[in-house]
């Protein structure tokens, strides 16, 4: 099966997977949609006998239609494999009324992990598919985790380079220390004096800039993105929310076909539109309940119909949402539209010019499958302690942001349906947010002895992503303004 990808900004400009998955990003700024969205072919009792490896594949191989099922699996397998802790890749734990979603698995102990280990495989796949002779070189923009899991994976691999863009004072410092220790001869990182939302707005600048790319093509590289506007980074994301769905089946939780509720701490809307996706392939899924933190723009979104990043930006405990601009709701905007590029278009250069904009009533009827709400951080800090006094079980910010809006969705409407939580990162990644929130005393202890203690009030051994950062040199030491990213990157390239 193969269909075309489709820039939601230009109905005009088609891509196949592989080509989508290359440029990363359409021409104009726009972002690569499927044509269709196929319906799962196996059932959720047979999903429920498969390993990760084999529910990855029956998810994408229905998405990404021009690779073979060879090429997939060479993928699927190269990316799944012992660069996990757990053979299951994603456990499901049972805790404070819902399922928690373990994706903080892998290398970099993020749920970017279970896009990015495969994405390098995709992409290099993808080139050798299209015969494209140009080096590519990775341009991404992270408020926190996407940055090191993107690192990681394309750390080293030949023919490609990667620059990667954070704000200076807005990642926690396990994930700075994470990103600047990183070892890879084809790596750049840079910190810029700005927040999330103009390391985006200047990554997608260089994207959209053709003169940029005709100086990269004639010095032989080409652009492409590890952020989840790369649809290689949202198909691999779908898989999760299919097989923590059949692992409740298998468990006989719920039954096959009977809805659960999907919740998820939500900043550039790329996890919940996976989420999304994948009921669209027939997960079923009654709710998807949207989390932000104090930057609660899609809170409002979905209470008004009317998207304002005309707001103060709030630097909170949980900084991989610190964001004002999610790319992703795009895609969900497209669709609410019928599928209309133009209307799109229209929408979003509102939201260039002007900061904001507001979908018609009509639109906003189609969202009564979404609900969205938000937790500060002293509620976070509150729902932290609040976990592990009930059973010694430590979750990270993000996943508490998650966890205290499902409880103020279920005390609005007394909703029972089972819920599936996507823990999103390790505590260990938040130690001081996770241990002052349980142990308001320690807020003077060194950051990396609140790890020795997390381990021992969890009893869950310090990952080695953490480990090994203890004493890493730091390597990359570039900060720069954000209108100075163009240059820094060129720097990197030696053009």
């Amino acid at each position: 099966m193969s269909f075309l990808y489709r820039s939601t900004r230009d109905e005009n400009e088609t891509a196949t997977a592989s080509q989508a998955i290359l440029k990363g990003l359409a021409a104009n700024g726009g972002l690569f949609v499927p044509d269709e969205i196929p319906m799962l072919d196996k059932s959720f009792s047979e999903l429920g006998d498969m390993d990760y490896c084999g529910v990855a594949f029956s998810v994408m191989r229905l998405m990404l239609g021009d690779f073979t099922d060879e090429e997939l699996w060479h993928c699927i397998r190269s990316a799944y494999d012992e660069k996990f802790d757990t053979e299951k890749i994603v456990p499901v734990k049972y805790h404070h009324n819902a399922y928690f979603m373990e994706l903080f698995h892998g290398k970099t102990i993020a749920f970017k992990d279970m896009a990015l280990s495969i994405l390098p495989y995709l992409m290099t796949t993808a080139a050798k598919k299209n015969e494209m002779k140009e080096e590519i070189v990775i341009l991404t923009a992270t408020s926190g985790d996407t940055g090191k899991a993107a690192l990681a994976g394309f750390s080293d691999v030949p023919g490609t380079r990667i620059a990667v863009f954070y704000p200076k004072d807005g990642v926690s410092p396990i994930q700075e220390k994470q990103m600047v220790t990183e070892k890879g001869k084809n790596t750049f990182v840079a910190g810029i004096r700005g927040n999330f939302d103009d390391a985006q707005t200047g990554v997608k600048k260089m994207f959209s800039d053709p003169a940029l790319q005709q100086e990269l093509l004639e010095k032989g590289f080409r652009f492409s993105s590890a952020n989840s506007i790369n649809i290689g980074r949202l198909v691999p994301q779908m898989v999760y929310y299919v097989y923590g769905y059949t692992r409740l089946v298998k468990a006989g939780t719920v039954k096959a076909g009977e809805p659960v509720n999907v919740v998820v701490p939500t900043g550039n809307f790329g996890n919940i539109l996976a989420a999304y996706y994948a009921s669209l392939m027939g997960l079923p899924v009654a709710k998807f309940i949207c989390a932000s933190n104090d930057n609660k723009v899609l809170y409002d979104f979905f209470t008004t119909g009317a998207y304002d990043r005309n707001r103060e930006f709030i630097l909170t405990t949980s900084p991989s949402m610190d964001i004002l601009i999610s790319s992703n709701l795009e895609r969900l905007i497209y669709r609410l539209a019928g599928n209309d590029a133009e209307k799109n278009r229209e929408l979003m250069q509102s939201l260039s010019e002007k900061g904001r904009y507001e979908i018609t009533e009509e639109m906003k009827s189609s969202l009564y499958n979404f609900y969205g709400n938000f937790a500060d951080m002293h509620e976070v800090a509150e729902m932290i302690r609040k976990v592990y006094d009930e059973d010694g079980y430590i979750i990270d910010p993000h996943t508490a942001v998650a966890a205290a809006v499902y409880d103020k969705y279920r005390a609005e409407t007394g909703d029972e349906t089972p819920a599936l939580i996507a823990s999103t990162a390790s505590p260990y990644k938040f130690t001081r947010s996770v241990m002052e929130a349980i142990d308001p005393s320690l807020s003077e202890t060194d950051d990396f002895r609140l790890v020795d203690r997390l381990s021992a009030i969890s009893g869950v051994p310090v990952p080695g992503a953490v480990e090994e950062i203890r004493s890493a040199e730091v390597l990359h030491k570039t900060v720069c303004e954000k209108d100075e990213m163009e240059k820094v990157v060129k720097d990197f390239l030696n053009i």
